[in-house]
């Protein structure tokens, strides 16, 4: 769906009577998983011959606010591949404009290892699109990674000359619970980025400092050496700490309480020799004390130059894509389970906003009651449970003895 939207703005004029140009903005692609959502999408062929393909079904989940409007598209089954995509109606070329890149995760299942990133892939692979995989190149892919106690936010993106670059510092904010929540990754014409967890900010910064797009604007001299009278040991032989006289002695003498037994035979068992004990006196091994160097400047580096092959201007255009035209799953999930919703690629920060606010706004206080509701139930079911066992462990058992003791009285009576 691409559709365009003025931004409300009515020619101002100025002082110098100039009249601001009205900009318009854009919607790529909106998907809310609507009951026919498949004719919008290809399935990929990727691992179909091996039988280690998954599929993605429609399902609002367990916990819900209205069981069409929260629809979006579950994996399943379990330990698959899952792979598939959909094309925008126009492609997006980002110069000069914002790019958001949004969508919500559920991992409901309580997921142990496995994605919950979306691709967004240039026009470029559209050769690549029926059997799309981990191999096709992709623009940029965004979104959850949980496996083990590895949990970041994957925030990757190909460079220009096809290198996938991730994020120098992994984002550690990541969604674990069993809730819906929705990623926004912002990218600015001015080559900075912001990162948002449920509408709140998460991370941001400038791309050339967080990603190794380009070379270092400056680097160690190659040609500096150190100076000869460059001193970097911090700590050095204290010179008036002085071994004592008496200090080396041997760790080991012969014990002088030690007597010949008496039935040592010298010609049968040769010279007899006393055993060694442990010496008293030995100190071990003197070590002279340490004291500051008075003359310790530090660990020497060279100094810094302007790298020769950066490039001044080089990253005045990291953020642009020019042929942005496709929306790709490429996943790998042990458990299944995963729900995913309301994806959009705009222009417009403020109407991605709006968009999550009406979509995952509108339920997720719904979503959260539901789910602390059951959580509650299935709590006080389990704690009846147990206390019922408990009970039927403590109820008494007959005295055996007692009832032969009767079974003789009445042999007795008879």
């Amino acid at each position: 769906m691409v559709w365009t939207k003025g931004l409300g703005c009515a020619a101002l004029a100025l002082a110098t009577l100039s009249i601001l140009s009205c900009v318009e903005a854009k919607v790529y692609f909106e998907e809310t998983f609507p009951a026919d959502w498949e004719k919008n999408w290809v399935k990929s062929t990727w691992k179909t011959a091996e039988g280690a393909d998954g599929k993605f079904v429609r399902s609002a989940g367990k916990y819900f606010s209205d069981p069409e409007k929260d629809a979006g598209i579950q994996t399943t089954p379990d330990a698959r591949f899952y792979a598939m995509t959909a094309e925008m109606k126009e492609t997006f070329d980002n110069t000069g404009k914002d790019l958001v890149f949004q969508f919500s995760v559920k991992h409901e299942q309580k997921i142990d290892c496995g994605g919950g990133y979306v691709k967004l892939v240039p026009a470029s692979s559209a050769d690549k699109i029926a059997d799309f995989s981990g191999e096709t190149p992709y623009s940029i892919m965004f979104g959850p990674d949980i496996c083990g106690g590895t949990k970041h936010t994957h925030v990757i993106f190909t460079d220009k000359d096809g290198v996938n670059q991730l994020r120098t510092n992994k984002l550690t904010r990541v969604a674990t619970d069993e809730l819906t929540h929705v990623y926004t990754l912002i990218v600015h014409p001015d080559n900075t980025y912001e990162v948002l967890l449920d509408l709140e900010e998460v991370a941001k910064g400038e791309l050339e400092e967080d990603w190794a797009f380009l070379p270092p604007k400056e680097i160690h001299d190659p040609e500096a050496t150190k100076p000869e009278d460059w001193d970097e040991r911090e700590k050095i032989p204290d010179p008036e700490d002085v071994k004592p006289e008496d200090w080396d002695v041997p760790e080991m003498i012969p014990d002088d309480k030690a007597e010949l037994p008496e039935d040592w035979d010298e010609e049968e068992d040769g010279e007899w020799e006393r055993p060694m004990m442990k010496n008293p006196e030995y100190k071990g091994e003197w070590t002279q004390k340490l004291m500051d160097n008075p003359e310790y400047k530090g660990k020497w580096e060279a100094p810094m130059i302007k790298n020769p092959d950066y490039v001044d201007g080089s990253g005045d255009e990291l953020y642009r894509y020019t042929d942005l035209k496709y929306i790709g799953f490429e996943l790998w999930q042990v458990k299944s389970g995963t729900i995913f919703d309301n994806i959009l690629v705009t222009d417009d920060v403020e109407y991605a906003k709006q968009f999550a606010q009406e979509t995952w706004g509108a339920m997720k206080d719904i979503e959260k009651k539901l789910f602390d509701d059951t959580k509650a139930a299935e709590e006080a079911e389990a704690k009846a449970r147990f206390e019922e066992e408990q009970a039927k462990s403590e109820i008494p058992v007959e005295d055996d003895e007692d009832d032969e003791d009767d079974d003789e009285v009445e042999h007795d009576e008879l």
